[in-house]
């Protein structure tokens, strides 16, 4: 996908440029002067998810940009060095993402991030608890805008229902006065089942009482908006929301990770393994696995030479295996859950692995290195995950006696 960005100062479009590739945005940015370049970029491009325009342009000087962007249904950012109160609010009834002024660095980096989050927000759910039929579709529109799914309930027990139906929902924006169950008494149920780190909430009101914005946040709301509000100020606020969000699940997934090869750590592995076993009767294999003299790597070459060898090896690990739960138990030895396979079918898939790790060169300093693994695979029977793990060591441990470059099962053995 593609950003058209529309802005004819040099020294702007450098700034741009710099921060398009320091930062990780996954949009191909097209750099245009002029109205007439850009038309001539739209038909040209299919894909361009968004537009970054400034209103000044020399065959454009009053705004004529948006027109063109909007026409063509591309969600449009407005960058401007100027202003304008009343052009701001004309451009944000007629349709822009935002206005953004040309302040300081920050406001470019804000431009990026803006962009950045319209990209997420595709996939992100918002459930909108309000009674008042219009006051929903004014702040449905506010926010699909912002291409964020919207989900609509007119009371409390409907947003209850509705995160049922959809336990991916990321924030609630939810009003005080609301039939059957007020919002205070909607978040007081909601925070028995959702922590603050799965769910933001932001409180919304009318009512002309101070302290009901501290009764939202002390009863496990997140923020909160008296009504009428300025939509800049709901969208800044939700922004900010799910920035948090994302942070806190990029620390949790950090967490359940190893930092060199980026698969899952044993911890993660431990967790989800014993959630599958209690909660399915599916059938399951568990595969251990060791790099065959993986020291005299290390010891021959470095530690470098050693490192390159896990991340690689990672990397056919999860090309062989991504649709199954791959991680590093530590060291050199890596696991592999394989949910919804027997054991005959999940022996083929690891004969299959052990040649594609025989047959790829790792090459260190110019030099292949002599790289193997030997597993061992069980089928789950009654084991909570550690004695799994237990079976699994021990049909390693075979592969490992019956000479490496192998996988040894519980009923059968294959040698490379």
């Amino acid at each position: 996908m593609k950003a058209i960005v529309v802005e004819d100062s040099q020294m702007v479009s450098r700034i741009l440029k710099r921060l398009f590739q320091t930062s990780n945005l996954p949009l191909e940015p097209i750099f245009c002067e002029t109205l007439l370049d850009a038309q001539k970029a739209i038909d040209r491009h299919e894909d361009i998810f968004i537009a970054l325009v400034d209103l000044n342009l020399p065959d454009a000087p009053n705004g004529e940009i948006v027109e063109l962007m909007l026409a063509q249904e591309i969600p449009t950012v407005v960058l401007t060095a100027s202003y304008d109160d009343t052009k701001r609010e004309a451009l944000l009834q007629q349709g822009i993402v935002d206005y953004i002024v040309k302040e300081s660095r920050y406001s470019y980096e804000f431009s990026i991030q803006l962009m950045d989050r319209l990209l997420k927000n595709r996939q992100t759910k918002i459930l909108l608890a309000e009674d008042s039929s219009s006051y929903r579709l004014l702040i449905r529109k506010q926010l699909e805008k912002h291409l964020y799914q919207v989900i609509e309930a007119k009371d409390g027990n409907e947003a209850l229902e509705q995160l049922t139906l959809h336990p991916d929902i990321k924030l609630l924006l939810t009003d005080f006065e609301m039939p059957n169950m007020d919002g205070v008494q909607l978040i007081q149920k909601i925070r028995k089942a959702y922590e603050t780190a799965d769910l933001k909430i932001i409180g919304l009101s009318a009512a002309d009482n101070p302290s009901l914005s501290s009764k939202f946040i002390k009863n496990g709301a997140n923020d909160f908006l008296k009504k009428p509000f300025n939509y800049e100020e709901l969208h800044c606020r939700v922004m900010q929301n799910l920035k948090e969000l994302d942070l806190i699940n990029t620390i949790r997934d950090a967490a359940n990770r190893d930092f060199l090869t980026s698969l899952h750590n044993r911890r993660f592995l431990f967790e989800q393994a014993e959630t599958v076993l209690q909660n399915t009767s599916q059938l399951a294999c568990l595969a251990m696995m060791d790099l065959d003299f993986f020291k005299q790597i290390n010891d021959n070459h470095g530690h470098d030479a050693g490192d390159m060898v896990l991340k690689q090896f990672a990397q056919l690990l999860k090309k062989s295996f991504g649709r199954f739960l791959q991680a590093r138990i530590g060291g050199e030895e890596f696991s592999v859950l394989l949910v919804g396979l027997n054991i005959k079918k999940a022996a083929l898939l690891m004969e299959q692995f052990c040649s594609i790790i025989n047959e790829t060169d790792f090459i260190y300093n110019g030099e292949r290195l002599a790289v193997s693994v030997s597993i061992g695979l069980v089928e789950r029977d009654k084991d909570n995950i550690s004695s799994l793990i237990n079976r699994a060591d021990q049909m390693l441990y075979k592969a490992k006696e019956a000479g490496r470059n192998q996988v040894i099962s519980e009923t059968k053995k294959t040698a490379i």
